[in-house]
């Protein structure tokens, strides 16, 4: 039987996973791919009607034996064919999706590519006029400017729920696992089939906003979001009535950053 990676970090972006992948590092059981963010599956230049599997399996050692393997690469979720050349891989195989405040997550988002040098325009010229790119790219997906379409998880998770049935899918709120690291891990483990091990804290720390979001956008784009995360709660499971509350605040984030 050919062996295949078990497990799959498939979004969201900005959510934390890389974080994730240090803390499933230290499990004795799981092994990971040597590189975090493989973009394997939202490779456009691999034939999908005959893909080779090298880019991916080359990433672990296969002559260990008795551990699950598992990748990140938080596109997966967002972009459009991914989950579905996943799902033609291994239908098998247990994903994992971490789900920060869409709002949040878009600043966040934003914050990085303009320190990429990547994004010139404000925030706030981002989410209104800066939308028209991702509307003009090729199947309405941007790889850098979507900060507002990867934040309305409900159509993502209804595309990834025609492909894997709920029980292969773990869903954590990425404010949770960070104000509960070791909860979130044991109830990651025990889903793909680990007892749970208490693992080192890693040194990977998410508290990184040196700049502020401003009201006016926060408003904004909660508007615009706050069907989506009622729907997003009823198909999950999660409780994510605190969401909507304008005195939501990440606990990511210290107080004198805030």
């Amino acid at each position: 039987m050919e062996q295949l990676v078990n497990f799959f970090v498939v979004g969201v972006q900005k959510g934390g996973t890389r974080a994730l992948s240090s803390y499933l590092r230290f499990h004795p059981n799981i092994q990971m791919s040597r590189g975090i963010e493989l973009h394997y599956f939202d490779n456009e230049q691999i034939d999908w009607a005959a893909p080779a599997r090298d880019h991916l399996h080359d990433q672990f050692d296969w002559s260990v034996s008795g551990v699950l393997r598992g990748e990140v690469t938080p596109i997966y979720l967002y972009w459009p064919d991914a989950l579905k050349r996943l799902h033609d891989y291994n239908p098998k195989a247990r994903l994992i999706v971490l789900l920060r405040h869409p709002v949040h997550r878009a600043f966040s988002h934003w914050r990085m590519e303009t320190g990429r040098g990547l994004e010139e325009l404000t925030f706030e010229e981002a989410i209104q006029i800066g939308r028209e790119r991702v509307r003009t790219a090729p199947n309405g997906a941007h790889r850098v400017f979507s900060y507002v379409e990867r934040g309305f998880y409900s159509q993502q998770l209804e595309r990834l729920f025609t492909l894997f049935p709920r029980s292969q899918v773990y869903f954590l709120r990425t404010d949770e696992f960070w104000l509960n690291p070791d909860a979130a891990l044991a109830g990651i483990e025990g889903f793909i089939g680990l007892e749970p091990r208490k693992l080192l804290r890693c040194t990977q720390d998410l508290r990184t906003q040196t700049s502020t979001l401003s009201e006016q956008a926060r408003i904004l784009l909660l508007e615009q979001y706050a069907s989506d995360i009622i729907e997003t709660s009823r198909l999950t499971g999660l409780d994510l009535g605190d969401w909507l509350s304008d005195a939501y605040r990440e606990p990511m984030y210290s107080t004198e950053q805030e």
